[in-house]
């Protein structure tokens, strides 16, 4: 067990803590100039575009991202896949981080972030898309607080707490896996309202089920790209169970991402063939979407099977981050790209720079937690007083 516990030396100025150091010094001002100046004193937001960059990569591929701990969650807790038992917790700490920085990158988009809650304690909107999806996103993330307690108090040694935390864990997964199914689909459900501002390859009446399905592959693919930065990186954490495991694990979940994608590229050439949009298959657009579909879903699907067939698991690994960009680009094509395509381009939305300097300082406090978290409580190895109990 000393060879998880034991937290390696290493130089403060380091690549990785210099570039965080400039990200966070630059993020502190214009935290302070978007709060006192508004949304206007750093954003090129307008009329036209009311959702820019931190909604289509904070908010809409944080959350696809972060799909990995209710999919690890599924597997090993509600079909009994205890072989990936490994994977959980740190999929379920990503998971739980991702949701939370998208909450704190919604503090920066919204208007006025102090009414936050008023749609739950002040006029609730029932009937509005957007209520789901805050409602469940809210609950999701107090439900991967919970499933992540037991690390934390195995950490702190309170053992009866941790007791009582771990008798709800498939309580939590099930309710995880409902809201994570809602919230998913819900997320692209908002794009409904919006059929003349969305180009028709992107826009369909089936954007809930193909964001959904998405998150799926966006899920298992996140799983062996975290699985594969935390190893190069905190390997002197994990046990030898974790290290052993970790192979099984990427062959897995590239098999079921495989299947996944390739169901995804199907119902997505429904959507096309529902909206009979054929023609627009060789416009500019349509060009961009047959490198989204064949370069970033058919593509992967092909290369997971492969890698899965000869057991190449750095094919695998590169796959996965791959998909990962891949459901970037879904995300930002639906929300940006796509959006509003029929404006000219000086009339189109571009990030400023400080735009994506929030969005760095937001996904650099994520990666802060991230470390804070695995050096100290037992993510990547069984705690030895609980050993016998995982």
């Amino acid at each position: 067990m000393a060879e998880q516990t034991v937290i390696e030396k290493k130089p403060l100025f380091r690549p990785f803590n210099v570039i965080a150091g400039i990200i966070i010094i630059i993020g502190i001002p214009l935290t302070y100039l978007r709060f006192t100046g508004g949304l206007g004193a750093i954003t090129n937001l307008d009329n036209n575009t009311p959702w820019g960059l931190w909604i289509g990569f904070d908010l809409l591929t944080g959350v696809a991202l972060a799909a990995g701990g209710f999919v690890t969650g599924a597997a090993v807790e509600i079909f009994g896949m205890k072989k990936y038992h490994s994977a959980l917790r740190p999929a379920i700490l990503t998971g739980f981080l991702g949701y939370a920085l998208v909450v704190f990158a919604l503090l920066y988009d919204v208007g006025r972030p102090w009414r936050l809650p008023y749609p739950f304690f002040v006029s609730q909107g029932v009937t509005s898309v957007m209520f789901e999806v805050g409602a469940c996103v809210a609950l999701y993330l107090t439900v991967q607080f919970l499933e992540i307690t037991p690390a934390a108090l195995e950490w702190l040694g309170a053992k009866k707490a941790r007791i009582i935390a771990v008798k709800l864990t498939v309580l939590l997964t099930i309710l995880g896996v409902l809201l994570s199914t809602m919230h998913q689909s819900s997320l692209g459900a908002m794009y409904l309202i919006a059929p003349s501002k969305l180009h028709p390859l992107w826009y369909s009446p089936y954007l809930p089920v193909f964001f959904f399905v998405s998150s799926i592959a966006a899920g298992l693919s996140m799983v062996i790209f975290e699985n594969t930065l935390s190893y190069k990186y905190y390997k002197y954490k994990m046990s030898k169970e974790h290290r052993e495991a970790r192979d099984g694990v990427a062959l897995g979940f590239a098999k079921a991402c495989s299947m996944v994608l390739a169901g995804y590229f199907a119902i997505k050439v429904f959507g096309i063939a529902l909206g009979n949009n054929w023609n627009l298959l060789f416009t500019g657009y349509g060009l961009w979407f047959q490198l989204e579909m064949l370069g970033f879903v058919l593509l992967p699907c092909f290369l997971f099977a492969v890698g899965v067939r000869d057991k190449n698991l750095k094919l695998i690994r590169w796959t996965a981050g791959l998909t990962v960009f891949g459901i970037f680009l879904n995300r930002l094509n639906v929300s940006l790209i796509a959006f509003n395509w029929h404006l000219p381009l000086s009339d189109r939305y571009f990030p400023r720079w400080s735009e994506i300097a929030i969005s760095a300082f937001v996904v650099t406090i994520g990666l802060l937690a991230f470390r804070f978290i695995v050096t100290h409580m037992p993510i990547f190895y069984e705690h030895p007083d609980f050993k016998e109990e995982h």
